[in-house]
């Protein structure tokens, strides 16, 4: 057996994190004969549940859960991670405006960017779940000078999956009105398998989507946002798949995501300088 790896996942008495949780700990994840420290960070209001969540995860009797950790102090679950999976966000609540929205993300983020920064070894993989996802993924990859900032990564793969399946955008909502809840299965599958990918690399022939830091793309985006693009891993490193053909129809739609990025970018950094 190979040493426990420690791995954080954060909202973790949330709906995701409870579709997600058994598939790290059964080896769909890391592997087989990865032994793991799982380690689950909530707020504490969420304590209480948090503790159902741990007594199911012990009466799974998983061989490679080798502890589980529930906490809601950061210093606790930021402490010499391998990889950490940031599920919780603030949600959007009914009349709230998106500005108020990423306000409170900003505050989340630096802060668990610091954490991560302080606490995280620096060799740590950062998988940003928690929406406005790109945003907070690169508030926390700011606030963690000290990692690189290619360690962190954006979910973008439900949408790369849905893709496979049928058209996308407007899935989540109709899961939502079928459901009175958000897609989370399948969104637990989604970082199920971007993780596994930065794992292990992705399969020869093959690209994924992830969110990750634009800098140097040939894609005409501009540097320094976290933004999804088709992405080959070895190593546990990704690299940009150059020359994929663009039609005009999607041309336009990458430069209006890039331009609500950097608007979004903009307000988050007025907001973390000031937080």
């Amino acid at each position: 057996m190979s040493e426990p790896i420690r791995v954080l996942v954060t909202g973790a008495a949330g709906q995701i994190a409870y579709s997600l949780l058994y598939s790290i700990g059964n080896g769909s994840v890391f592997g087989k004969d990865q032994p793991i420290i799982l380690v689950l960070l909530d707020i504490t209001p969420m304590m209480g549940v948090l503790d159902g969540v741990l007594m199911e995860l012990q009466d799974c009797a998983l061989p490679l859960l080798k502890d589980v950790i529930a906490t809601d102090k950061e210093d606790v679950a930021f402490k010499d991670l391998d990889v950490a999976i940031l599920v919780g966000s603030m949600p959007r609540r009914e009349g709230m405006e998106r500005k108020d929205l990423l306000k409170a993300n900003v505050k989340i983020f630096k802060s668990q960017g610091a954490a991560l920064d302080k606490y995280a070894k620096k060799s740590v993989k950062v998988i940003v779940v928690g929406n406005p996802a790109n945003t907070n993924c690169l508030t926390a990859s700011k606030s963690a000078p000290s990692i690189p900032k290619e360690n962190f990564s954006c979910l973008t793969r439900l949408d790369h999956n849905r893709a496979k399946a049928q058209t996308v955008q407007q899935r989540g909502a109709a899961v939502i009105k079928a459901r009175k809840l958000s897609s989370a299965m399948s969104a637990a599958k989604a970082i199920c398998d971007h993780v596994r990918d930065i794992w292990f690399g992705t399969p020869e022939g093959e690209f994924v989507s992830m969110g990750v830091i634009s800098d140097g793309n040939s894609y005409g985006v501009p540097d320094d946002l976290l933004y999804s693009f088709p992405v080959v891993i070895k190593n546990k490193t990704w690299k940009f798949v150059e020359g994929l053909p663009i039609n005009d129809f999607s041309r336009e739609k990458m430069d209006l995501t890039a331009k609500e990025l950097t608007e979004e970018k903009e307000s988050a950094f007025e907001f973390l300088s000031s937080a």
